[in-house]
Parts: C-alpha cells; structure tokens; sequence
C-alpha cells in the first residue's frame, strides 16, 4: 500500500514537472514551427536512410573480409562490430545535427529582427533560453529514438546486450545535451548565426577530435612502462580517465572494453605493472556527470548572457 502511494507521488510529480517544461510557450511555440513544415521530417528521414546504408556496408564489409582472408566470423562478433558501427555512425551525425538547432536559436530572432518582440513579453530570460533548448534537444531525442530499432539489429546476431544499448543512448544524449548547450550560448553570444555556428562546431569538434590527438600526443611522450613507481602509474591512469572522460567516442569504447571484460558497469580492480590493485569507475558514469556539469554552466552562462543585454 505505502509502496503504491509512494509510486503514485514519483509518477504525480514527474507528470507535474513535464507539465511545466513543455507549457513553455517558446517550447510549444518552436515545436509547432518545426514539425508542421516538411524539414523536420526530411532531416529524420536522411538521418535514418544513412543510418541504415552504413549499416548495411558495415556487414558488406565484414562479410567480405571474412571471405577474403579465408576464416570465419562469429556470429557474435558481427552484431557487434554491427552495433558499434551504428553508434559511431550516430554519434557523428549527431554531433553535427545538435548544434544545428541551437547555434542560430537566438541569434537568428536577432537577425529576423523577432528578438526584441519575444523580450517585451513577462518570459523570464531563464524560460526563454530554456524553451530554445528544450525544443531542440526534443527533435534530437526523437533522433536517438528513431535509431534503437537499428541499433537493435545487432540482438539478431547475438553478442549485444540490453545494457550496451542503454549505455549508448545515455552516451548519446549527454553529448547531444551538451552540445545543443554549447550551441546555445554562442548563439546568445553572437549577433549572426554564422559566427555563432563557427564557435559552436569549433568547440564542438575540438571535443570530439582534438582531445583524442591531445591524449595520444601526451601518451606518446609518457608511456605506462616509463613509470616506476605505483602512484606515478595511478596518476597517469586518473589523467588519461579524466581526458578521455571528455571524448564521446573515447568513453563509449572504453565502457565497451570495461563491460566485455571487466563484467561490469559500475566500479572495478585494476592491476597495476608493480601488481597492485585500484579501484577505477567505468567511464560513462564521470563521462555523464561531467557532461551534465558543463551542460549546467554553459546554460547559466547562456542565461547571464541573455539577461545582460537586457539591462
């Protein structure tokens, strides 16, 4: 009975808050636009055709390098090398669809000369930037969606389970939320959208590509074998964790590698090279609390920013 009354608050409170997210009039204001024109559906439906074309030439291309080199490949090994070639692939394209929404959110109302209208109304600075991203980031979510039916194909071959496409999404969707952040604080930043649009995908890029050379560069330079002492080699490991922490592609594969072979999703041992033993956490979890962080700050920032130019 407790139990059922508890259960009833948590679903009460989570529709209140929905409620109060979504009667945003920028949200609903933004959402009517976009899904009554064709745009919106031309953009899902390439999204998905290059979904499933990539798809289709990630198993053409297993298939033929089995055959080529004369062995065979498990049936396991291919959902996969499938399922992550789906996420790769999404995690690209996502990458680059998020700020597109964002990045001209307001700096566009400021070129079609719609912003000083919007901020006569009594919406606060804070709702406003809010109703931006929450439209956005609900056509992104409703793109990540769409694509768990393909990233379900890899369940046909086998050697994928529920957690990694659970883990995924949340991989995916962290750095879809941060990203359409981003998005819209240079957007509130900048005058035109083309300015904005560069900061947006320079940062952007720069997280997802130059972090990785940034890494491998320092990594070159000090290798795990050059370190002697314990501490030395723990210190390197929280550095390289914390770096790759940051890199969206580089955190879905080491949560990979940690759930394949660690067995786990959570907390696990490491074996040092002098044979001791830390305690290392697996790398979606400092991966999304740090994204959510950052998403906090640049949203305030957006919101400083906003109000700001109100004064």
């Amino acid at each position: 009975m407790a139990a059922d009354v508890s259960r009833r608050d948590l679903t009460g409170s989570g529709r209140k808050l929905l409620r109060r997210l979504f009667d945003n009039p920028v949200v609903l204001k933004e959402l009517r636009g976009r899904m009554r024109g064709a745009r919106a559906f031309i953009v899902l439906t390439v999204y998905l055709v290059l979904l499933g074309a990539f798809s289709s030439l990630i198993y053409v291309a297993i298939s033929e390098s089995s055959t080529s080199a004369g062995g065979q490949v498990t049936v396991g090994e291919i959902g996969r090398t499938l399922f992550g070639g789906v996420v790769a692939i999404e995690m690209l394209l996502v990458a680059f669809i998020a700020p597109a929404f964002t990045s001209g959110a307001i700096s566009g109302e400021r070129e079609h000369q719609t912003y000083d209208l919007l901020r006569t109304t009594l919406l606060p600075p804070r709702s406003f930037v809010l109703g931006k991203l929450l439209s956005a980031m609900s056509y992104v979510l409703l793109l990540l969606l769409a694509a768990i039916p393909l990233q379900s194909i890899a369940f046909f071959f086998g050697g994928v389970a529920e957690t990694e496409v659970i883990l995924s999404f949340i991989i995916l969707a962290a750095t879809a939320l941060l990203f359409s952040t981003i998005g819209i604080f240079f957007s509130a930043r900048s005058r035109r959208t083309l300015s904005a649009s560069v900061m947006t995908y320079a940062s952007t890029m720069f997280i997802m590509f130059g972090l990785p050379i940034i890494l491998g560069a320092v990594l070159l330079i000090v290798s795990f074998d050059d370190v002697q002492s314990s501490d030395g080699e723990a210190a390197l490991l929280d550095f390289a964790g914390v770096i790759l922490s940051t890199n969206p592609p580089a955190t879905a594969l080491l949560t990979q590698y940690v759930l394949l072979n660690q067995r786990t999703i959570g907390v696990f041992d490491y074996t040092l090279n002098s044979g001791d033993k830390i305690t290392l956490i697996s790398p979606w979890i400092p991966f999304t609390i740090l994204y959510v962080i950052l998403t906090v700050v640049f949203f305030t920032l957006a919101v400083r920013r906003v109000r700001r130019q109100e004064e």
